[in-house]
């Protein structure tokens, strides 16, 4: 398929932008859109999605603008087309079209995406509406970092549809022959074609715990068959996604059955039909299943700068170094001519010692929130310890110093152990008979900068004033329950791309009200603040 190219010359009595102007606010993004697609969205940009040759595509103009207002707008593939076909304010953005230019299958929307995902720039709409932003002087050098919860669009499975999902497609992967093997040494009598339940009294506990066992076995008997096999790519995923299925929701008794494990395995694996799904915790108290979506955002501008998803159960620690790649280096020196610090603000969870540590090598201020020492029993906190580095050495609350043990990753640990048996603040600091213990991070020193840093009453002003900017930014990408809260796709990759796709949306609505122009090769302004 050739690359498609938009017409440049609308009919003079037939074209949507005279009806337009004039009825819509200069700030609308369909204005915005309207007079800047042709340098935010060129063809020539998707140039290296086609062939040289071939019937021409939808321009991929067209395609990109009616992208970016499906993703603003919570749209599905058809919804999009039929408001592109039927709504003059669409074609009016894709370059004041005529009113009866055509539409196109939905499947356009499809194609696009996947070309894109093929490419060697898949998140392009974002990083040229980014590149955009910057060129306006919109991007400075904080950031402030927050997630949220994506629930998946599948339904999660109990143990027994698990099992025989990863079963039917380990049958359905493999070759006509392969597949005689496999069925050969299964014995429970379950052909595996159907998706629902087998028909059993589910209140017997004894038919529960046969049909649970039977169907471990045959999967413990194919996997028995393909050991040591050099299998087809698709084969060997079905097979691995077979042995982590069996290997997490079910044990073997002394007696031989396989039952129903009573935990939850750390990285559960929640559906054979998204497989990355996982089951996540927003709170204590509140849980989701999917995917966790994060954004860092430039507190001033209210500009998303960089987008992740990962999984559900994943730290919001483990992502954020991945969102400050593009802050620049300590020493630069701001447009005022004084040391403009970079920062980056976040709630508790992004206090951990991994991630101060990132921003202490880069020369970045931490205004996080850092978790203070706690104690269960309302004892003796950490807080009540003296930990000295550069000895080494820990000393309790009646003045008895020991040292740290340190493991091989740094961690360490100070056992007061024998010294607490005739303590007499023994019961204010532990219930342990072997006593008291401290555990010493790696990044100790960091952590305790960053709790007396919490306390100075200028930065917390400056947290409270900055922080909760994110908050909203979240809400403007979630206000649309389909393909916001809601995934569209599955897959992290498919649904990160969408992810980032909705924030370029998002930041193209934001500097449509900041009214950015063109003003040059290469520079763009805006006229509103």
């Amino acid at each position: 398929m050739a690359l498609g190219l938009t017409p440049t010359q609308p009919g003079l009595m037939s074209s949507t932008a005279g009806f337009c102007e004039g009825r819509l606010a200069p700030n609308s993004m369909y204005a915005v859109l309207h007079r800047e697609c042709r340098r935010l969205f060129p063809d020539a940009m998707f140039a290296d999605l086609f062939a040289t040759a071939g019937r021409w595509s939808v321009p991929p103009m067209i395609v990109a603008v009616v992208m970016v207002l499906q993703r603003l707008e919570g749209l599905s593939d058809r919804e999009a087309v039929d408001r592109f076909t039927f709504d003059t304010r669409w074609k009016y953005a894709a370059g004041g079209l005529d009113f009866d230019h055509p539409g196109f299958v939905h499947t356009v929307l499809v194609d696009f995406r996947a070309r894109l995902a093929a490419s060697e720039r898949p998140d392009r709409i974002f990083d040229t509406v980014i590149e955009v932003a910057r060129s306006a002087g919109l991007i400075g050098r904080k950031r402030v970092l927050d997630s949220t919860p994506i629930y998946d669009a599948v339904a999660t499975q109990d143990t027994v549809t698990l099992v025989r999902s990863a079963v039917r497609q380990l049958l359905r992967a493999a070759d006509h022959g392969l597949r005689a093997e496999l069925r050969a040494v299964l014995s429970s009598g379950d052909a595996y074609t159907d998706t629902g339940k087998p028909v059993i009294d589910w209140t017997d506990r004894g038919e529960r715990e046969a049909l649970v066992d039977s169907r471990a076995r045959d999967g413990h008997a194919l996997l028995a068959l393909l050991d040591g096999r050099d299998l087809p790519a698709l084969v060997a995923q079905a097979a691995q996604l077979l042995a982590t299925v069996l290997g997490q929701d079910l044990d073997q008794g002394g007696d031989g059955v396989f039952r129903i494990a009573r935990r939850v395995a750390r990285d559960r694996v929640i559906s054979t039909v998204d497989p990355q799904a996982r089951h996540g915790h927003k709170t204590v108290a509140r849980g989701f299943d999917g995917y966790k979506g994060h954004i860092a955002a430039d507190p001033d501008s209210e500009i998303i700068t960089a987008t992740e998803v990962s999984a559900g159960n994943q730290g919001d620690a483990q992502t954020a170094a991945g969102l400050i790649t593009d802050l620049l280096p300590d020493g630069e020196t701001g447009q005022d001519g004084d040391k403009d610090w970079p920062a980056v603000y976040g709630d508790a969870a992004y206090g951990a010692g991994e991630f101060l540590e990132t921003l202490d090598d880069a020369g970045i201020e931490a205004k996080v929130k850092t978790p203070p020492a706690t104690n269960a029993g309302g004892r003796f906190t950490k807080d009540a310890f003296g930990i000295d580095l550069d000895t080494d050495t820990v000393t309790c609350p009646n003045q008895t110093t020991v040292s740290i043990r340190r493991n091989r990753c740094g961690d360490g640990t100070a056992d007061f152990g024998a010294a607490c048996a005739g303590c007499p603040l023994a019961a204010q600091c532990t219930t342990s008979k072997s006593g008291r213990k401290v555990t010493v991070s790696r990044h100790e020193r960091l952590l305790a900068r960053a709790r007396a840093d919490n306390t100075d009453p200028d930065r917390r002003a400056d947290y409270r004033a900055t922080r909760p900017k994110v908050e909203r930014k979240l809400a403007h990408l979630m206000r649309h329950r389909h393909g916001g809260r809601r995934a569209r796709m599955r897959g992290r990759t498919k649904i990160a791309a969408d992810f980032s796709l909705l924030a370029a949306a998002v930041n193209l609505a934001r500097l449509s009200v900041l009214q950015v122009r063109w003003t040059g090769p290469g520079t763009w302004a805006v006229t509103a603040r």
